[in-house]
This record gives structure tokens, C-alpha cells and sequence, in this order.
């Protein structure tokens, strides 16, 4: 008789294919692991992996349909095979005519007539040997399994049970196969049927795996007919695809919710290490398909619990049928916990990669970067940004000491945040601040949460509160909390904008978006650049910067507003033709001094020339660096964006 294995089973987001990534990546970097708990066990294959490396596994899931498989393949409970292989032979060899559950519910749609008749039949008769105790109850599962695994090879669908094939005739192909088991089982297995969460909190391991549903398709969805055989309650069913009730089935890992489920699932986890699969399904048409929890808030729960590494290697999933993953990427999260279970500073190395300041500060050079990186001198010793502004061009820097200045000090005071807070204190800080004034928070419960959608904003919502907090900072004395709560309102404002009025009250309106994934992760990869930098920040005017103790092998950037610009810090004549002849002046004598710089203009705009800027440029022989880039699509005042901006770089080198 062929027998069936663990994997012989098809299954959304099984792991099968993953095994030797998944072994690999715990041998190389977990020691002393002689337990483990699969949390989310599923099919079971990635706990017998740790099976039959001889360690002890407890296997866990919400679903009765994958509890009877790991009682099946793995409890220690000793049965009879020959009787079982005869009791399969029986039932494989008897014609059933008399309609039953089943056959009365589900004839002509996942299975023939005659294949249901025989499917309810031999439920009926597993259940009926159990209860007259002719076999035990790992005897049971043992069948109840079989039955499920060889349905799952004939039923006519395209690898789950949200819908079946609408075809003319269906084959009558159904039989029934033996599992390939132990007569004894593991010895060293537990077996649970709970909730994840729950299960959790009474557990203890050297390793926890975590494979958690990824999106909105709920398993008991996709599996309801299994289910439902293996329960065999016989519920009424409904529907085109013959579902039952499954409210109790549902995964809050499926939902907006899934953020926080995780968050608690982690917080109760007691082990050494935490390996948690995920994958980066990212935005697709279907949203559907969408992952409840981006990798960059896997990483900062986890973070929370101790040091963290990414692995990842592409592979093509089993999907629903409807859709292609390209480039996907299935990756593995270890988390090697601290004692403390308070987490510790994640420090990670410089990467080649530029990291885009979390102010999206008016002018910024980010998109710039690369082609700066192509004219700026290859070795520098100190490095000094005079206008950092969001600092996006200090940051960045290979230098081996940057200064970055700036005049406005609740700039600099928030830069020096991101220099020396971790990440996620200063995440902590600022949701700490979102839930006090009740701002949104999409990152965590998404855009419908609010009613709206990622077009139209958040305005509305947040207003009020906005202009609470707004008010509240206003009326603060200096404080680190007030810090924090400068950033939150930047983070909130329209545009992200910086701006002060003449009384020093900051007096930027709403704006459309919030502390979403996006400025989450340019602020992890922004903290994490600064970690690795001698960078300092000061608040101060360029003009007091002292030139003389500046050396050959230092480089001087300025990137100041722009006297032909209109953004809010050129308002109320803030940069004036004197202040651009001081500048230059300024530049003139870092030249003398033998310093090399670059400075950052436009020399036209809005059909406007900088006379002043380009004459001086000529007349002092500097280069003049023409870039691709421009502003208009930023510029919300702007009629004619056909009217050219002339962004340059002039070096005195």
C-alpha cells in the first residue's frame, strides 16, 4: 500500500520547500537548541524537521483538522498498523449507495456523488470504531487524517476550498491511502489545539518558530471542508462553496488587529531565540494578498526582546491561483532574546545604501545623493554640512567626523533624538504621544480603520487633536518631552513642514498623512546610519563657524535657501540678496583658506536668473555642476511647470 508523508499535503504557505533554508539558518546562529515550539505548526513539516534532528517539539494550531495530523504522525502512543491497513482496505474496497451528510451536501463540487458517499460513509464509520473504543484515539486521527490527506489529492479545486471547479463531470477517483508513521510515534512531541496566544503564555523553549498567516485569506476559510470533517459535527453549510459557520475559526492574524496580536505573541514568548517566518508579499492589486505586518514592524517587536537578524531567499509560493509573486522573498526574523526580555540597541553596520532623513525637510538633497556622491571628494576627514536642514547629506557622509549645522534649533534638537535615542525608544515616545492626543495611527490599524483611503488623507481625522497637541507644545517649557512632541507634530503637519511665527509659536496647519511605514522605516535606517557616524550637530549660525581650524583634507558643503526660491523658510524676505552675498563672500575665504567646498543653488527658476550666483561663480573660476533634478512637482503654487528649475553644484575644485 503507498503511504502518504507529512508534506503530501497541499497547504497555503506551507514550508516544505523552505526546510533546509529554515534548518541552515538555526544551525548556523542558535546554540544549545534542544527544544522547540512551533507555534503556528500548520501542516507539521517544519516541526518533524525538528523531529528528526532528535529534538522535542511541541506542535500547535487553532485547527482540529492539523491537530489530528500531528497526532497522526507524531504522538507517543503506541498502535496497531496492520489493523489500520486493513480497516483503509475495507473501506476502499466497499461500494456505498445510501446517501449520508456528505454526499447530501457537497455531491458534484469538490467531489463526485459517488466519492461523496464514500467520504461520508467512512467518517460515519471512523467515528462509530472510536466511540464502540475498537480504536484509540491516535488510531482515530491516524484514519481521520488519511481520509483528509486523500481527499485533498483528488478534490477539484486549485489547492484550497474557497471555490471549486465548475466543470461538466466530475471523475469518480477518490481512494483512500495510509499514513507513513511510527507504530510508537515520537516520544519527545506535545501535542496542543489552541489559540496562539493562549497556547504561548504556558510554554517554554530554547527555540519559538513562528509562522503566522500573512494577509486577509483566513485558513479556515480555505479549508473549511477539511475542517469540517475532521470536527464532523455535520453543521449546515451555505453558499456556493459550501461553507460552514466558522466565526470561531477566524485568526485576528488575518485582520487590521494583527499588528498588536503579534506584539502580545511575542512579548509571552520564553525562549533563547524567536524565529519568525514572514514573507514580502508588499502591495499587490488584490489587497487580499497583502501582509497584515510589514517587516519593519516584525522588526521592532522583535526588537523589543533582543538582537535581531534577516535571512531571505526568493521563492515562488502556492498561491490562490489568481496571482504571480515576482521577486518574491520569503524571509526569516531571528530574534536572540535578552535576559532582561527589555530588548537591547540594535546597532547594525554602515550599508551601501543611502538612508532618507524621517524630515522631509523643504529642499532636501536625498534624491540628489548619488549624484553627489559622483563629485564629492572620495576622502574627506571632517566633513561640515553648514544648512543640514533634514540632514540627508551629513548622514550619509563616508567621512570620518561630520558637523552638521543649522540656525534652527528645534531642528537640530530633533536630529540630536535620532543621533542618541534608539529607534525604538523613540518610536515608543512618539506613539506614547499618539494615543494620549488620540492621533491616527494607520501604521498599526490602517487607513479604513479611519475612513478613509491613502489618498484623501487623514486632515479631517486628525485636526482637532492636532491642534490640541500644537497648542499644548506652544505652551511647554523646554524639555526632552517636548522634544518628542515636536517631532510627533512635524510628523502630523502639512507636508512635514518646519515653521515658525514671529512670536516663535510653530504654526504649520494639519496634514494628510501620520506616523505611517514609510517615515518609520527612513527613521530606522536614519538612526541606524547616525550610530555608526562621529557626527555632531550644532545650533549655531554659519557665519560663527570658526574656518581656521579647518585643514586641506576637510570639505565644506552649503545648501542654504534659495534666493530665487519661495518655500516657507524664504517668507517675509528671510534670505535677502545681502544674506546671498554674504554667503558667497563667506565661501570666498574657506577657498583661500585651501578647504575645498560645494554649494548647492539654483541658477534659474520660475523663468528667473540668479545674476548674483552665476556672476560670482565665473568670476572666482569655480565649476559649475549642472544636476537632474527639479521641484516643480513640489511646488503647489506653480501654473507653468514647464518653467525649468536649474538645480547645480558648484565646487571650487
Amino acid at each position: 500500500m503507498k503511504k502518504l508523508e507529512i508534506n503530501n499535503r497541499r497547504f497555503l504557505g506551507s514550508k516544505y520547500k523552505l526546510l533546509k533554508f529554515i534548518e541552515n539558518t538555526v544551525i548556523e546562529n542558535c546554540k544549545d537548541i534542544k527544544t522547540v515550539i512551533d507555534v503556528f505548526s500548520g501542516t507539521g513539516v517544519v516541526g518533524d524537521l525538528f523531529v528528526k534532528a532528535g529534538k522535542e517539539v511541541y506542535f500547535n494550531d487553532c485547527l482540529k483538522s492539523n491537530y489530528y495530523s500531528y497526532k497522526a504522525f507524531f504522538e507517543p502512543v503506541k498502535v496497531d498498523i496492520n489493523k489500520l491497513e486493513n480497516i483503509i482496505n475495507e473501506y476502499n474496497n466497499k461500494e456505498i449507495d445510501e446517501e449520508n451528510y456528505f454526499s447530501e451536501n457537497f455531491s458534484n463540487t469538490y467531489f463526485s456523488s459517488k466519492d461523496c458517499k464514500k467520504i461520508g460513509f467512512i467518517r460515519d464509520n471512523i467515528e462509530k470504531r472510536y466511540n464502540e473504543k475498537k480504536i484509540n484515539e491516535r488510531e482515530k486521527s491516524i484514519l481521520v487524517t488519511s481520509l483528509i490527506y486523500s481527499m485533498d489529492r483528488v478534490a477539484n479545486t486549485v489547492g484550497h476550498y474557497d471555490a471549486y471547479r465548475k466543470i461538466k463531470k466530475i471523475e469518480d477517483k477518490f481512494y483512500m491511502y495510509m499514513l507513513d508513521i511510527k507504530k510508537g510515534g515520537e516520544k519527545k512531541t506535545h501535542i496542543s489545539n489552541q489559540d496562539a496566544n493562549e497556547f504561548i503564555r504556558n510554554v517554554k523553549a530554547d527555540l519559538i518558530y513562528i509562522d503566522p498567516p500573512y494577509n486577509s485569506r483566513q485558513y479556515c476559510d480555505a479549508y473549511h471542508l477539511l475542517e469540517n470533517v475532521a470536527v464532523w459535527n455535520k453543521p449546515k453549510v451555505y453558499g456556493v462553496a459550501k461553507k460552514m459557520d466558522r466565526t470561531n475559526l477566524k485568526s485576528i492574524y488575518c485582520t487590521n488587529k494583527a499588528i498588536d496580536a503579534f506584539e502580545d505573541l511575542i512579548k509571552n514568548c520564553n525562549c533563547k531565540y524567536i524565529l519568525v517566518s514572514y514573507n514580502n508579499t508588499g502591495d499587490r492589486a488584490n489587497s487580499r494578498s497583502n501582509a497584515k505586518i510589514s517587516d519593519l514592524q516584525i522588526k521592532e517587536i522583535l526588537e523589543k526582546r533582543g538582537k535581531v537578524k534577516v535571512f531571505e531567499q526568493p521563492y515562488n509560493n502556492f498561491t490562490t491561483g489568481k496571482s504571480i509573486s515576482i521577486n518574491h522573498k520569503e524571509r526569516l526574523f531571528l530574534c536572540e532574546t535578552s535576559k532582561s526580555s527589555k530588548g537591547s540597541k540594535v546597532i547594525l553596520k554602515d550599508n551601501e545604501s543611502f538612508a532618507k532623513s524621517p524630515l522631509n525637510y523643504t529642499g532636501g538633497k536625498y534624491k540628489l545623493l548619488p549624484q553627489f556622491e559622483n563629485i564629492f571628494p572620495k576622502e574627506i576627514d571632517t566633513f561640515v554640512d553648514f544648512f543640514c536642514g533634514g540632514a540627508n547629506v551629513a548622514a550619509n557622509s563616508t567621512a570620518k567626523k561630520i558637523i552638521a549645522i543649522d540656525k534652527e534649533p528645534n531642528l537640530i534638537k530633533t536630529l540630536e533624538l535620532f543621533k542618541n535615542y534608539d529607534y525604538i525608544d523613540i518610536v515608543n515616545k512618539v506613539e506614547t504621544i499618539i494615543k494620549k492626543y488620540k492621533l491616527s495611527n494607520t501604521y498599526k490599524n490602517g487607513h479604513n480603520f479611519y475612513g478613509k483611503d491613502s489618498s484623501s488623507g487623514l486632515g479631517k481625522y486628525n485636526k482637532e487633536n492636532y491642534l490640541k497637541l500644537r497648542k499644548d507644545y506652544n505652551n511647554m517649557k523646554n524639555s526632552k518631552n517636548k522634544d518628542f512632541i515636536f517631532l510627533t507634530l512635524v510628523i502630523y503637519s502639512f507636508n512635514h513642514q518646519i515653521r515658525f511665527n514671529r512670536k516663535g509659536k510653530y504654526n504649520v496647519p494639519v496634514g494628510k498623512r501620520d506616523f505611517n511605514n514609510s517615515i518609520r522605516k527612513n527613521l530606522l535606517d536614519f538612526c541606524r546610519k547616525l550610530a555608526v557616524k562621529d557626527i555632531t550637530f550644532a545650533n549655531m549660525d554659519y557665519k560663527k563657524f570658526k574656518i581656521e581650524t579647518l585643514t586641506s583634507k576637510d570639505f565644506c558643503y552649503c545648501d542654504p535657501p534659495y534666493y530665487l526660491g519661495d518655500a516657507s523658510y524664504n517668507e517675509n524676505d528671510g534670505w535677502n540678496e545681502n544674506k546671498e552675498k554674504e554667503l558667497l563672500e563667506f565661501l570666498n575665504k574657506i577657498d583661500k583658506h585651501g578647504v575645498k567646498f560645494a554649494l548647492s543653488n539654483v541658477t534659474e527658476h520660475k523663468g528667473s536668473k540668479n545674476e548674483i550666483l552665476i556672476n560670482w561663480a565665473i568670476e572666482n573660476q569655480y565649476n559649475i555642476h549642472n544636476l537632474n533634478y527639479n521641484y516643480s512637482n513640489s511646488n503647489y503654487h506653480l501654473k507653468n511647470k514647464n518653467q525649468l528649475t536649474k538645480e547645480v553644484l558648484i565646487t571650487n575644485y
